[in-house]
């Protein structure tokens, strides 16, 4: 399968060079050059599978050059061997909504699932290489807990870490930082997520600086995890669907899981509206409701990984909304990093054929958890609890899956507020509070990075 930029539709690439490079050198984000939907009758055929065997025919298609098939299964099988449960994911039933846990992997979130498997597929690639590859995430939270327990202790392989200090949950930032792998660099940046993104963003279009220390990033703006994630649409939708249209409300800040859904749906998958559920950083909602695109302040709140302005991958649904036209692309980038683009009418029905959007307060979110705790004796975390709340909102609780993107012991202060008790970690996780933590504290400085960077390499 061939990709290009978002950016640039002229230049052609392989998987492994999107891969690699994660995000491209004019700014841009790798998608395919086309791609093709499974028929009823391999739908039919998927249907039949478990997870592991699902995700190798989902994802085989789009990384067929760089691996045999037969190498990518076992490298799934690998991924996966130390989830909770056996299946990789759990649904679980809420009235009328059913509840797709993703949550079952070693850091307790939805982002272990691609993340483990990325993991393995750089260390497959760094087999037969001598180089070694310096990979910088930016996390809300979740992704760099993630991203640290699957890269941990790989050869030739550093992992650096920027969070927004100070504004993750204590357990979010603990699962990170208690690492005492040399390869492991946490920095808490004195700023937002999306000033840690940004700087991302300036070290991998600093050509000249990226190429020195042969920089990748595993952020949703890297494709692997968008094809990742997609493997559970298919799944909830074969474990539920029963031949009907099924919606999925997904908690989301910089659009990647929601776009992954995206994906399934243009991979064939029977999929009716994809609900964007946002907190008071609603950028998202604002956008889908009514074209409102202006970045405002960001605030925390009680789901910080949804403390979000600048949703990364809502470039990629742009591109195609735009019919594949890099250049009008590139233009409304330019206008978004000015704060001046708004969603014209017709691109807008567009988006409005596939996505629908509500957003939760605070109040609201500590109201939900409560709720569903009252009548269903469940605790969900605070980012599902927006993404149930807002499909009740919206009334499309008949045939919708909430992905629940996070366990709720991740966010002991919400639940207290919610319901007056703390969920504890599970007992393989307790570990967490044992360890002394190791990070440092940086300005929202592009040049102090990029110095402690190379200092650390």
């Amino acid at each position: 399968m061939e990709y290009i930029s978002t950016r640039n539709n002229s230049e052609h690439f392989s998987f492994k060079n999107i891969f690699l490079k994660g995000l491209a050198d004019d700014g841009g984000l790798f998608v395919p050059k086309s791609i093709k939907p499974f028929s009823k009758e391999e739908l039919n055929k998927l249907s039949r599978l478990d997870y592991n065997e699902l995700a190798a025919e989902i994802i085989f298609p789009f990384i067929g050059d760089f691996m045999p098939k037969e190498e990518l299964i076992s490298i799934i099988s690998k991924s996966y061997s130390n989830f909770r449960s056996e299946d990789v994911v759990k649904i679980s039933d809420l009235g009328n909504l059913k509840v797709l846990e993703l949550y079952h992997g070693p850091t307790l979130a939805f982002k272990d699932i691609a993340m483990q498997l990325i993991g393995n597929l750089y260390q497959y690639h760094l087999r037969n290489e001598q180089a070694k590859i310096n990979i910088i995430v930016a996390t809300s939270g979740d992704t760099g807990a993630a991203a640290i327990d699957a890269l941990k202790g790989k050869k030739n392989l550093n992992v650096f870490v920027l969070h927004p200090n100070n504004r993750i949950s204590p357990v979010q930032r603990r699962l990170m930082t208690i690492h005492e792998e040399k390869n492991v660099f946490n920095i808490a940046i004195e700023g937002n997520f999306d000033d840690c993104q940004n700087l991302v963003k300036a070290m991998f279009n600093d050509e000249k600086f990226s190429r020195s220390i042969n920089m990748s990033g595993v952020n949703s703006i890297n494709w692997a995890r968008i094809i990742a994630q997609a493997v559970y649409y298919f799944y909830a939708y074969f474990k539920i669907g029963n031949g009907k249209t099924l919606s999925f409300s997904v908690p989301t800040g910089n659009f990647g899981d929601i776009y992954a859904g995206y994906l399934a749906k243009k991979l064939g998958l029977p999929i009716d509206k994809l609900i964007v559920a946002t907190n008071k950083n609603d950028i998202l909602h604002r956008a889908i409701s009514g074209g409102d695109y202006t970045q405002k302040k960001v605030e925390e709140t009680n789901t910080p990984s949804m403390d979000i302005q600048i949703a990364s991958n809502f470039e990629r649904l742009l591109y195609d909304v735009k019919e594949n036209n890099s250049e009008i692309t590139k233009d409304i980038m330019s206008k978004i990093k000015n704060n001046t683009y708004q969603i014209d009418n017709s691109d807008l029905d567009k988006i409005k054929n596939n996505f629908t959007s509500e957003m939760l307060n605070e109040k609201e979110t500590i109201e939900m958890i409560k709720k569903i705790y009252d009548e269903h004796q469940i605790l969900v975390d605070p980012h599902t609890a927006v993404g149930i709340g807002a499909t009740k909102k919206l009334g499309l609780e008949k045939n919708c899956v909430v992905l629940s993107t996070a366990h709720p012991c991740k966010f002991p202060k919400a639940i207290e507020d919610a319901v007056f008790k703390v969920e504890r970690l599970p007992e393989s996780l307790k570990y967490v509070y044992d360890r002394n933590e190791k990070f440092d504290v940086l300005p929202n400085n592009i040049e102090k990075v990029k110095e402690y960077v190379m200092n650390s390499i």
